[in-house]
């Protein structure tokens, strides 16, 4: 309920995702130990679809982003969604952290977000004064309490739970105890709204609009972000437990049927998550029952007891989401990444400023290309030592490393600048890849040393082992 107020949409929403996340997903996924449903790290893209599209054809996008994801998993490109930075990864998770923290923070004193994460950033200060110190927005002192009593909670829950405890969420624990604060002290507080009978809040997308070119756009972008965000949950289950094995293809296909499930449905968008799924495994789950269960206590629970779940403050979901807005935000991650270098902070911090200044989708891409940069830049790194012989005749000449064409205008200048020797040893024993251009300037350099009367030495069989030359034996057909 918490995702879905996030997103802006209605807490029901975030129900039906569950309940189908549970008993539709948890029966045919690939990772059957991982919970689905709605996600934080999604809300930012929800709520950039509502305003750029209205609330109305969020359940077109989602349908539309679910058809993506099933088409892929049908095409076997499951595993290919893993081959993300883990820089680009933790960027955007953070990014959509400090989102989430901005966002929330208004909705914890009873106040209403701004449209974008800078607007929300900036007005904190005058929303704290007005709501909570000088209290002249009415419920605002008294949210503000609710929300620290749920924050507080969790943190003290995580910490210090009884170990027969450990099964119960610190979240649920931080919310009833706001719930139970507010009833006996009667606070006048925005409460959670659901209907007496969720289905009749299920609204069917219109669609007209499925081959919008701008809708297909944010729908892949969701699909795209969805999926990364499930596979490396379910690779987080995998290293969580010995039991059972993630099928990546089956998975992103489900989670593809899934989704396009929740969009007729008009609900919000589904991924892996991985504080549901973790407190699953440490739970002691087995097999994909567990999963399942989660969508029929889910279901239940909005059939038997709604009138329970509007005794909830949204200023205590909001301290839900603060909390996990900032475990996103995780100083483990950079301490992670700086052990591989400035780079991969560099990327960390683009990907963030990116979904925090621009979307989610700026973001992510930001870091890619950065990724991409970096390693064409990694492939392009080399190493060139020259050593002249005492009587200046010969002269040796080490490579190592890489030599692409991004490292060509530096290798073709350093060549240029050997000093004339009669004998010049090219070594490329150290050398790890030579590719089509690079092979070239050596052939030219060849050429034009030996015109001008030195000899040049390089072992060409070498060379072309290293390289992407295809030798006429490999041509030759079988048999």
């Amino acid at each position: 309920m918490g995702i879905a107020i996030a997103s802006g949409m209605p807490p029901s929403a975030g129900l039906i995702t569950g309940i189908v996340g549970g008993l539709f997903v948890g029966l045919i996924s690939g990772s059957p130990l991982q919970v689905s449903g709605p996600a934080a790290g999604l809300t930012v893209v929800v709520w950039n679809i509502i305003e750029h599209y209205g609330i109305e054809r969020v359940g077109l996008v989602v349908l539309l982003a679910g058809v993506f994801q099933a088409v892929a998993g049908a095409l076997g490109l499951g595993r290919y969604f893993r081959a993300i930075s883990p820089a680009v990864v933790y960027g955007m998770l953070a990014g959509i952290g400090v989102l989430i923290c901005a966002s929330q923070f208004h909705v914890m004193i009873d106040a209403r977000p701004h449209k974008s994460g800078p607007l929300n950033l900036a007005a904190i200060p005058s929303a704290l004064y007005s709501g909570v110190v000088d209290g002249s927005t009415g419920s605002g002192r008294t949210a503000f309490l609710l929300g620290l009593i749920t924050i507080g909670s969790i943190v003290l829950w995580s910490k210090y739970r009884p170990q027969r405890l450990r099964a119960v969420p610190a979240p649920l624990v931080g919310v009833l105890l706001a719930a139970v604060y507010a009833a006996l002290s009667g606070a006048h507080v925005s409460y959670v709204s659901i209907p007496d009978n969720l289905f009749r809040s299920v609204e069917m997308p219109e669609l007209s609009d499925v081959f919008s070119g701008s809708l297909l756009v944010s729908a892949f972008s969701l699909a795209v972000i969805a999926s990364a965000e499930t596979l490396l949950c379910a690779a987080a289950v995998d290293r969580m437990q010995h039991t059972v094995r993630t099928n990546y293809n089956r998975e992103l296909l489900a989670q593809g049927l899934g989704n396009a499930l929740c969009g007729l449905l008009g609900a919000l968008p589904m991924t892996g998550v991985i504080v549901r799924s973790s407190a699953n495994v440490e739970a002691g789950a087995q097999t994909r029952l567990s999963a399942i269960l989660h969508g029929v206590w889910l279901l239940a629970l909005v059939l038997l007891a709604p009138g329970l779940l509007r005794l909830v403050p949204t200023a205590a979901l909001a301290g839900v989401l603060l909390h996990t807005g900032f475990k996103l935000v995780s100083p483990a991650h950079l301490r992670e990444l700086r052990e591989y270098g400035w780079g991969a902070i560099g990327i960390y911090a683009a990907t963030l400023a990116g979904v925090v200044i621009k979307d989610l989708l700026t973001g992510v891409v930001l870091g890619l290309l950065l990724s991409v940069f970096r390693l064409l830049w990694k492939l392009g790194s080399f190493d060139v030592e020259v050593r002249p012989s005492l009587q200046g005749a010969r002269l040796d000449v080490y490579m190592r490393g890489a030599v692409t064409f991004v490292g060509l205008p530096r290798l073709a200048s350093q060549l240029e600048r050997l000093p004339r020797a009669r004998e010049i040893h090219l070594h490329v024993d150290e050398l790890s890849y030579i590719d089509h251009a690079c092979l070239v300037a050596i052939g030219d350099y060849e050429r034009q040393a030996r015109l001008r009367g030195d000899r040049v030495v390089i072992d060409w069989v070498s060379v072309d082992a290293r390289s992407e030359k295809i030798s006429m034996g490999e041509m030759q057909p079988s048999g």
